[in-house]
């Protein structure tokens, strides 16, 4: 997990005494968080990452003080309006398409502000942002910045900055492979015709996300009282919850949050928003999860220690949580406001022989084999979004959506698994070949018959990248595992948009197609920025262990 710093003298404050430390330890862990380790002055305290408002000093503090009773119900944030504006072009709309800003004002920044900034810079790009793939944050002296501000796409050749750390002037391209920064991140801009830059209205450039920022116009020193603040990515929703959790965080530092006008090609937008949410819960199914017989008084209660509002129904969410999507999640924090350790053990009813399911027994049979094979074994998202499902593997198919989803990057149930395992090659690709991977995961397909409409299925996906890859190789993996099962299988040419024409075949069990097998075709691996052949199958474990079942004896 996540770990954050925090200052035992800043929560002492937060909490108007000095907390004795088994107190302390205890409480932290009711929270939900580990006290890991005192260093000093300084805590260092493990967090959930489905809660990244508490990667920070301030946030930690603000939790803490809400869940122990000095001072409980939602903290409310306001931003100032004002006129300063960002300007997002065109040209970014493949690159990095989004972005939320804001301004703060008035901190006055020691040593010790400087370093809380750059560590809840860096815990969100490492838990919230996945290493600046989803998100990456850029904080700036606003003093030095003309505005307005800018943020558009520009060719690698065209782009000359100082970058962070940096007494040199160099090329985008030499900021990639010299630059540290540059090379630990260079595989998020590969493959990219045109980076993405934010430029100032003196054409200064302020950074190159999500790489670095400028050594001139992109580091905070003791001298900076007014900051600029941005996070860029591919879903605003998520960028506005990062910017929220970051400027909520500076005005605990001192600071006084200003909007800016963000001027997109057909629409404008302000940000920070930092109104609450509302979300209707209901008492009997709180208590119905829980156990409990809680009435409206005590689900408020339990509600404020975790720092909401309750009133007729509905709770109000601050802006800066993340983890809040379903009326679960508040139960959740109504029993972790009541405290687990009050929840009583109940023996059920039911008297049962364990045994182990014959079908996990079956799976793992199958995972033995493949990791004794050299595989790793990878364990990827249920949720995805159509575009890895659909779009960049070349076929067109029926998948479940979710509806009202928060999240463009995961607004759909995956009807396949051999995208999410590409997915992984992608993220990988910098990692020495070969490159052996598999997956035993669920899918989902829409079935009219089942009372949820939707019918659950296990797949075995298995993929294979090296210079050589090919319809050999990986068959020779599907010999090893049908051998292991003593299954006997046909094969028969077939055709499907996403492997060579060929190069794939159905793979069938007493005549029911259980399979697809092939070469991964080059123009899905194209879209992918994949530069390595790949071979994969994936097959329906769920209907392969039905016919492998010995049939009872009558």
């Amino acid at each position: 997990m996540p770990t954050v710093n925090i200052s035992k003298k800043a929560l002492d404050r937060a909490m108007g005494k000095n907390v004795p430390l088994d107190q302390l330890k205890d409480r932290v862990a009711f929270l939900g968080t580990v006290l890991e380790k005192i260093d000093g002055e300084d805590m260092i305290i493990e967090v959930f990452p489905n809660r990244p408002d508490m990667l920070s000093e301030q946030g930690f503090t603000r939790a803490f003080s809400s869940f122990t009773g000095r001072r409980v119900g939602i903290k409310n944030y306001y931003a100032k309006k004002s006129d300063y504006r960002v300007i997002i072009d065109r040209s970014v709309n493949e690159v990095r398409p989004y972005t939320a800003c804001a301004i703060v004002k008035g901190i006055k920044f020691d040593d010790k502000k400087i370093k809380e900034v750059i560590q809840i810079q860096e815990k969100l790009h490492v838990t919230y942002g996945r290493n600046r793939r989803k998100v990456a944050v850029g904080i700036y002296p606003f003093e030095k910045i003309k505005l307005p501000i800018r943020l558009e796409a520009r060719k690698p050749e065209d782009i000359r900055f100082m970058p962070l750390e940096s007494s040199d002037l160099m090329t985008a391209q030499q900021i990639l492979t010299k630059h540290p920064a540059g090379r630990a991140y260079a595989h998020l801009l590969e493959g990219k015709q045109m980076y993405p830059v934010f430029v100032d209205g003196n054409n200064e450039i302020l950074s190159m996300p999500p790489v670095i920022n400028s050594e001139r116009t992109g580091k905070i020193t003791l001298k900076t009282r007014d900051v600029f603040i941005e996070c860029s990515g591919f879903d605003f929703n998520t960028l506005s919850k990062c910017l929220n959790i970051i400027v909520t965080a500076l005005s605990d530092m001192g600071g006084q949050i200003f909007e800016m006008d963000l001027e997109y090609p057909k629409k404008k937008v302000k940000t920070p928003n930092l109104a609450p949410e509302e979300m209707k819960l209901d008492i009997n199914y709180a208590n119905r999860i829980l156990g409990l017989n809680l009435d409206e008084v005590e689900i408020k209660r339990c509600l404020n220690k975790m720092g909401y509002e309750y009133k007729a129904g509905k709770a109000l969410i601050p802006s800066y949580r993340t983890d809040v999507l379903h009326p679960i999640d508040l139960v959740e924090d109504i029993a972790i406001a009541y405290g687990y350790d009050k929840l009583k053990e109940e023996i059920p009813n039911v008297a049962t022989i364990a045994e182990e399911d014959k079908f996990e027994i079956f799976k793992r049979k199958i995972a033995e084999t493949l990791v004794g094979l050299g595989f790793i074994e990878t364990n990827t998202y249920n949720l995805t979004n159509k575009e890895n499902l659909t779009t960049n593997m070349g076929v067109n198919m029926e998948f479940v959506e979710i509806e009202n989803s928060k999240n463009s990057d995961y607004n759909v149930l995956r009807s396949w698994v051999i995208p999410g395992l590409l997915q992984v090659l992608k993220s990988n690709k910098h990692h020495e070949f070969p490159q052996k991977v598999f997956e035993i995961g669920t899918i989902f397909k829409k079935n009219p018959k089942e009372e949820t409409g939707i019918v659950e299925m296990e797949r075995l996906a298995v993929a294979i990248s090296n210079t050589r890859a090919d319809y050999t190789e990986i068959k020779q993996i599907l010999d090893n595992i049908f051998r292991s099962l003593n299954i006997e299988y046909s094969v028969n040419e077939t055709e499907h948009d996403s492997f060579i024409p060929g190069r794939v075949a159905r793979v069938s069990v007493n005549g029911k197609g259980v399979a697809y097998i092939g070469e991964i075709n080059p123009i899905i691996l194209s879209k992918l920025a994949l530069e390595m052949p790949i071979s994969a199958f994936e097959i329906n474990l769920t209907d392969l262990y039905t016919l492998a079942k010995p049939k009872p004896q009558v």
